[in-house]
């Protein structure tokens, strides 16, 4: 069987399994049709059943129903790569994610055999140190969302990325609420702490423990099959723009077989290969502008400096620009530029983003703003409508500032400190 009648007979099965065919039936055409099939092939049959009008909603809803029929046959392409490579990494931080969820379902247990105060005030701190680990998963996705995958869709791939987006944004969900559930402890009943404890936990427990499997049978098998070799010392280099996780574990500075840096890059500037061609070569050279000029490097540091984060998107929906702000408050990476600005959002949030660029291109807006609370942080995000002399639109700008420490101001302050 050719690679072509592969594909169709893979498509073929994947649509018995979304009418409801009996698994194990299923399971035994697969296994007698094709025997074993790789990452990328499953990875490609869904992607082109989307394109042919199967919903991403139903294809990522039953996505643990195509492992079920097809699991066994995964994981032999999962290439073995090196302490310092992205997906080594990835790999890595998936193993301690496991572990916390081994601890929370642990101590759920426990508190489902004995669930008293004095047993929950004993476990409170264990709770509360799992709860902040998870959170600090998103730190792994952003590397993902902003690196990962962008590299995955230049080489056609947009559907799984796309599945695994939108699973981050519900776990994302489901983390506040395990947040949210033991920040009431002390004011929920025993009991009642415990069982609503327990079903955040076990919904929980069975999404992220899937969502992991996929990850590491079918995406970075996927990623590590079509991102040619000489382009992972970059994607690390992202990563490490991008950060961390405080679980994540160390590794060599720099990719295996690249050169050590000789020397180092100024915090989140941007690097120099992703500076656009027609900026003057020369950083001394003079832009000018109706009310002045300034070179490349002060235009560029002047951005950097400004105390927000500075999001430019064209005409044509394309992810053009971002700043190089110290702190940002979402993260961006070079990997996303030039991505249609739809690709760098879950989902979820397609409808609100098209709306807001049909507003600005129609001129029936020319700004919105929001304001959340992320944590420490609150977060003011306005968007601009660009538009010329002639009122022709050139694009969105986005900004946003942490707006906490501008709301403490009072009174005056007419002298340096």
């Amino acid at each position: 069987m050719d690679t072509e009648d592969r594909k169709e007979t893979l498509k073929e099965i994947i649509r018995e399994i979304h009418a409801g065919a009996d698994l194990e039936t299923v399971k035994k055409k697969f296994q007698e049709k094709l025997g074993d099939v790789s990452a990328t092939d499953i990875g490609r049959a869904e992607q082109e059943l989307v394109e042919e009008g199967l919903p991403r909603e139903q294809i990522r809803r039953l996505c643990d129903v195509h492992l079920a029929v097809m699991g066994d046959s995964l994981g032999r392409e999962e290439g073995d790569v090196p302490p310092g490579h992205p997906i080594h990494t990835f790999r890595e931080e998936h193993k301690r994610i496991l572990e916390f969820l081994e601890t929370l379902q642990k101590t759920v247990r426990e508190l489902n055999d004995k669930p008293d105060a004095t047993t929950i005030a004993a476990r409170a701190a264990l709770l509360e140190h799992v709860a902040e680990h998870l959170m600090e998963v998103e730190k792994h996705n952003a590397r993902e969302e902003n690196v990962l995958f962008p590299h995955l869709e230049k080489r056609g791939i947009t559907e799984p990325p796309a599945v695994m987006w939108s699973e981050h944004n519900d776990l994302r969900t489901l983390k506040k609420r395990l947040k949210e559930v033991l920040d009431a402890r002390e004011q929920l009943p025993p009991d009642q702490f415990v069982e609503s404890l327990s079903a955040v936990a076990e919904e929980l427990g069975s999404m992220l423990s899937s969502h992991i499997f996929k990850e590491n049978n079918i995406l970075y098998p996927m990623a590590l099959k079509v991102v040619p070799g000489e382009e992972w010392p970059d994607i690390r280099r992202q990563c490490d723009e991008l950060g961390y996780c405080c679980f994540t574990p160390e590794m060599p500075a720099t990719v295996p077989g690249e050169a050590a840096p000789t020397e180092a890059r100024p915090a989140k500037a941007p690097a120099a290969e992703a500076r656009p061609a027609d900026l003057p070569e020369s950083p001394d050279a003079k832009l000018r502008f109706p009310t002045g000029s300034l070179s490349r490097e002060e235009l560029e540091w002047m951005l950097n400096t400004l105390p927000v984060d500075i999001t430019f998107v064209d005409k044509d929906d394309v992810f053009r620009y971002f700043s190089g702000t110290k702190d940002r408050v979402f993260a961006r990476a070079r990997a996303s530029l030039g991505r249609k600005v739809q690709q760098c959002h879950p989902a979820k949030s397609l409808p609100l983003v098209n709306q807001l660029l049909d507003d600005f291109k129609s001129g029936r807006k020319d700004a919105e703003h929001f304001w959340i609370h992320l944590g420490d942080t609150y977060a003011y995000i306005s968007y601009f409508a660009l538009r010329n002399d002639k009122g022709e639109y050139l694009g969105t700008l986005e900004t946003i500032q942490d707006i906490a420490p501008l709301q403490k101001i009072t009174g005056e302050k007419r002298l340096p400190s």
